[in-house]
This record gives structure tokens, C-alpha cells and sequence, in this order.
């Protein structure tokens, strides 16, 4: 679906959509713990669904009620599982750590970009483990056996995604584990959000100075869980107010209290509405090692904040929904800024406003939204091609948009 947004600013009150990293990771541990668990405020997208689908699989039930979801924790795991992930790096990267620990003989399918996103080291690390995989570097692909505890050598700057499914999956192993990171660990706060999510379902982990520690034969135990909102989907009605907009977000945890790495938007927005109002003008470096998911945000931020801006430490968004250095490029020059690729990132130039133009989503979430909130600051009008990208991650944002007094040319919804 491709809509064209109207210039004009937004004003009004949002309600941000829950966390979709919280929400993986207090599905999964719901779905590993004893008995019944509650999971609230999640906000159901592409991707959650994908996780809820393949835990289904493995043995989990869920009941989706008013704003709480009631999951009842695996029994008996299936010994066979088709895993559908759809589209969902996320899932994949957490599932088969943890249906491997289960016992399930797995097949994962998935859609769009994620059959060519690397899985590498879990076939290197697991298969040193009492795990086999039928895989070729796409999808389907099928793992057998069980997984055994022990020492898993991972290293720390590709994806924190592996982590955290090694995480949750190893206190079901019957063998203590040590994750020793062979390089440094970037985005972090993921994995922080993790343990902190693993710790409220009964599970502890050990952080050490080469990793982490997991005593095995650790069991999950139900508990009540209420989802925090996203600051990651923040980033964007932020980066409409640091640009005009009077957005109103209600919703939104404390940073001091939240293990979100994406909070930090609050603060870079802050910095830059400082500097361009002080008319300082040298350059801005943000290190986007621990943020990658802001960084089509902070592309637009960054044009209109009068200051060139460097993003440093984005090489992974080569393997997102898209090569998402290269779509943000594309979409900051394709609507009148002028933004340039570097080997790990972004040279985002600074311009007076956008003129509007034309804009492909390449079927990639964050592309759709951030080109969105660039026709607030613009001359003319921006279509977006593949605008339902945004069903993945954000389902109601251009209901909200609207909401806020944001226009179409084509006055199009997406129910």
C-alpha cells in the first residue's frame, strides 16, 4: 500500500505501543514457566504473533483477553514443531536456542529477508552441544537433539540476539553454562532487558567478566508481567516534537527505572534541540552500537538539528528488515536531504527542511515510519510504497498519525 503524507505538524496526545523486545522476552519465559502466567499491555503486531505461533508450537497455549494475555507455561514439549517466524529476526534468533534446549525436533520457516539473516554461530556453537542442523543458509532448515550446557564462545558484535537466546534457554539445561564473549558486547541494553525480564520469572543469571554464568536446572515460575511502552516507536513522535510537532506521548516509562537501550532518544533529541537553538553548529558523533533500531529516526533528526551528524557503529543494519544503511540513505536524499553511507554508518548533512519526494519502504518497518514523520518538516508531500510494512512492529500508527492531524492525499487507512 503506498500513501503520500501531507505537510503539517502533529499535536495532541499518543499512547506508544508496548515494547516489542520486552514483549518477545516475557512471552518466552511465560511460556517456559510452570503453570499460568499474565502478560499485559502488549501490543499485538507481526512479530509478536510470530513468537506466540511458534511457542504454540512447541507446546504453549495462549489466551489473548482486553489488554492481558494468559499464557499457559509447556508441559510436555511437542516432540516435533513446524516454527513459522514470518519475518521475525527476533524470533528466530530466540526460538531455536530454546527449542533446542526443549528437545524439539524443529523445523523453522520464515519470510521476506530473513532466510539470508546469519544464524552462524548457533550452528557453530550448538552443534558442539549434542545439536545437529539440516541447514543450508536459508530456511526451512530443521535442528535435532538436545541441548547440553556448558561453555558457548560467542562473539559480542554481531547480534546480541544470540545471546539472549542462549540465555533463555540455558537454565533448562541440566549442566551449568558460561557465555565467554569473544569480542566486545554491543546493544547491551538488550540483554539487560533479558535478565531482567528472566529475573522476574524466577530465572538468575550471572554477569562475569568475560560473559555471563547460567546455573543449569533452573526452573521459570509463573508470574504477572506488565509490558513497558517502546521507546524505540517513542523515537519518532520525539523526533516530530525536536522538529515542530506538539506530540504529548502518555505512556512512556521513566528512563531512570527502564533497561531500554532506546531511551536514549529523550537525551539526543534534548542535545541536538540545544544546539540548534544555541547555533552551534560543529559536528554531532552518536555511537549507534547499543541503538541501532533509532537510527532511521535520528536520520531525520539529525537533517533538520542544523548540525552534521555521524552515526557510528551501525554496520548490522546491513542485515535488517532491508540493508537499513542503505534505505535510510535513501530515503533522507529521495525527500530532499543528503545523507551519505560510510563503511559502518551514516554522514546525515544538515538541511533547512525537506522538499518531499518518493520513498520505498523496502518492506522494512522503520524506513515506512521515519519517512512518515519527515513530511511534518517538509515542503511538499512524501510518499511512502509498502507503507503496511509498519503492520510488523506498529499496526495503529498511522491510525495514530491521523489521530494527531497528520494528512493523506489518499485518506487511506490500514484496517
Amino acid at each position: 500500500m503506498d500513501i503520500t503524507f501531507l505537510p503539517g505538524k502533529l499535536s495532541g496526545d499518543v499512547k506508544i505501543p508496548s515494547s516489542k523486545s520486552v514483549s518477545h522476552r516475557a512471552l518466552i519465559c511465560a511460556a517456559l514457566a510452570e503453570g499460568t502466567s499474565y502478560v499485559r499491555d502488549i501490543t499485538m503486531s507481526q512479530d509478536i504473533y510470530a513468537t506466540i505461533d511458534t511457542l504454540t508450537a512447541l507446546g504453549a497455549s495462549f489466551e489473548t483477553g482486553e489488554n492481558v494475555i494468559k499464557v499457559q507455561g509447556i508441559s510436555t514439549p511437542s516432540e516435533k514443531a513446524d516454527l513459522r517466524c514470518n519475518e521475525s529476526g527476533s524470533t528466530l534468533r530466540f526460538i531455536i536456542p530454546v527449542a533446542c534446549a526443549l528437545g524439539t525436533e524443529s523445523t523453522f520457516y520464515g519470510n521476506g529477508r530473513l532466510p539470508e539473516r546469519p544464524i552462524d554461530i548457533y550452528t557453530r556453537e550448538l552443534s558442539e552441544k549434542n545439536i545437529t542442523f539440516d541447514y543450508n543458509h536459508t530456511m526451512p532448515f530443521t535442528t535435532h537433539g538436545k541441548l547440553k550446557g556448558g561453555k558457548f564462545h560467542i562473539e559480542g558484535n554481531v547480534s546480541s540476539q544470540f545471546i539472549t537466546g542462549l540465555l533463555l534457554a540455558l537454565p533448562l539445561c541440566s549442566e551449568d553454562s558460561e557465555i565467554i564473549l569473544t569480542s566486545p558486547l554491543q546493544s547491551e541494553p538488550y540483554v539487560n532487558i533479558t535478565t531482567d525480564c528472566m529475573k522476574h520469572f524466577g530465572v538468575n543469571v550471572e554477569k562475569t567478566d568475560t560473559g555471563y554464568a547460567v546455573k543449569g536446572g533452573q526452573k521459570y515460575i509463573s508470574a504477572d508481567y506488565t509490558s513497558e511502552a517502546d521507546f524505540s516507536q517513542a523515537a519518532f513522535f520525539v523526533t516530530a516534537n525536536a522538529t515542530g510537532s506538539n506530540v504529548r506521548i502518555t505512556n512512556l516509562p521513566d528512563p531512570d527505572f527502564s533497561s531500554q537501550g532506546d531511551k536514549k532518544i529523550i537525551e539526543i533529541a534534548e542535545r541536538l534541540c540545544y544546539n540548534k537553538k544555541a547555533g552551534i553548529t560543529e559536528d554531532v558523533y552518536i555511537d549507534a552500537s547499543d541503538i541501532p533500531d533509532l537510527v532511521p529516526a535520528l536520520a531525520v533528526l539529525g537533517s533538520l538539528s542544523g548540525n552534521t551528524v555521524h552515526i557510528t557503529n551501525a554496520e548490522r543494519l546491513r542485515i535488517k528488515e532491508s540493508d537499513r544503511l542503505d534505505t535510510t540513505s535513501r530515503m533522507i536524499n529521495g525527500i530532499g536531504g543528503k545523507a551519505k553511507v560510510t563503511d559502518d554508518g551514516l554522514i546525515i548533512f544538515p538541511v533547512p527542511h525537506f522538499t518531499g519526494g518518493t520513498v520505498n519502504s523496502f518492506n522494512d518497518h522503520r524506513i515506512a515510519m521515519a519517512s512518515a514523520i519527515a513530511s511534518t518538516a517538509s515542503t511538499g508531500n512524501v510518499t511512502v510504497l509498502g507503507f503496511e510494512s509498519i503492520r510488523k512492529s506498529y499496526p495503529d500508527f498511522l491510525k495514530d498519525f491521523i489521530n494527531l492531524g497528520g494528512k493523506t492525499a489518499n485518506g487511506i487507512n490500514l484496517e
